[in-house]
Parts: C-alpha cells; structure tokens; sequence
C-alpha cells in the first residue's frame, strides 16, 4: 500500500491515550507500550483532521490514504471495514493499534493471509468469487493510478482463477486462498509494513504534512 510510505520523526513528548490499557493491547500484538504511545500520535493527526472526537471516520482515512475526503475507492473502503471491528462506523484506538498489527514484520503470516482473504471478499461469503476479484483488482489498478484495458483485467482475473480455483468451482475459498499465496508468496507483500519495527522513531507520513518537530 503505497500510501503507508514515508516517515516522519515524532514529538519526545507524547499524549498517552487513554482509550484502552496499553498494556493489554501490547500483549494482543508484537508492538510494545512505548510503540503504542507513538502510534497514538499518528491517530490524533488522523482522527483530528476533520473531526475531533478521537475516532476516525471514513473521510478522515479517505483523506489520510488520499489526499481528498471525497474521493471514493473500493479498496479504501474495505481497508476501513476490517479496521472497524465493531462495525460502528468509526475506528477506535484500540482497532487501529490490532489492525495495524497484522502488518507488522512479526505477525503471524496466518493472519496476514486471513485479512488479504477478507479484504477480496466483498459480499463476507467465506468465498472470493470473479466478480469480487475483478472489482479488488480495478480497485487496486485505481489506487495506484494505473490504467489497464478491460482485457489485460479480464486475462488477470482468469488467470488467478485457474490458478487458485482448484476445485473448479468458481470461486477461491480460504483453504485455497492459502496454497495461492504459499505459490505466489507476493500476493502478501503489501501485507508487511517494515516501518512498523521502528515505530518509536519514525512512523508513516499518511496525513502528515507538516515538518517534522523535535
């Protein structure tokens, strides 16, 4: 995810949250409480960029992931949905440190694969089906900024189809999802944030426009 490049050095002083025990969310992760307090500081930037309630709403991590609140993106939108736990229409603290997890260096690679799945599957059937997969891929094309013909689309679909569809029966379930990544191990390497091990001294740029402050 092209958007979660960049860094930015943090304040030596911080706010600490106050939303859930760090210590509680640093055993539920591979970040420690240290870490957790610097990714409090890329949550107030994000959460306060529209509206200041501590939460992030949809156009606030439109924005982040943008530039713009209004511009509309499959892809963004189903990031936001697996990041919203509660399905309440925001992202709490809490969600955004668990979510952000899964890409860190050391989670466990079962549980990049399982968000990757659900992240292709739309319609939350347990399947990713060619529709579900075509529109992932357009949306993907989209968030790069790439422009591709509706046949080279077409010829991606079925090609990741024959490959993952190993029981023909139109569609990828998890099981299957599995052995496409174990063969094509880049499916998941937007799954992996490097950034995220040295959290404490730098974090991503996202919606950070300013310059850095010592």
């Amino acid at each position: 995810m092209r958007t979660f490049m960049g860094c930015c050095c943090l304040k030596k002083t911080r706010q600490k949250p106050d939303h859930e025990d760090l210590t509680v969310l640093a055993s539920e992760t591979p970040f420690t409480v240290n870490e957790i307090e610097a990714l409090y500081d890329l949550f107030k930037k994000i959460s306060s960029s529209i509206t200041k309630d501590d939460r992030i709403h949809k156009e606030e991590f439109q924005l982040a992931l943008f530039r713009n609140s209004s511009k509309k993106n499959l892809f963004a939108d189903r990031v936001f949905d697996l990041f919203d736990a509660k399905r309440n229409g925001v992202i709490e603290f809490g969600e955004f440190v668990r979510s952000l997890s899964i890409f860190h260096p050391n989670a466990p690679e079962t549980d990049k694969i399982a968000f990757a799945f659900r992240l292709y599957d739309l319609r939350q059937t347990g399947y990713i089906e060619r529709e579900e997969l075509k529109e992932m891929v357009l949306a993907l094309l989209q968030e790069s900024e790439l422009s591709l013909s509706e046949e080279i689309v077409e010829a991606i679909v079925e090609k990741t189809l024959i490959e993952a569809d190993l029981n023909k029966d139109g569609k990828i379930d998890m099981e299957e999802w599995g052995e496409l990544v174990a063969k094509s191990p880049s499916i998941l390497k937007n799954m992996t944030l490097p950034y995220l091990k040295e959290v404490t001294l730098t974090f991503p740029s996202f919606v950070i426009d300013s310059e850095a402050q010592y």
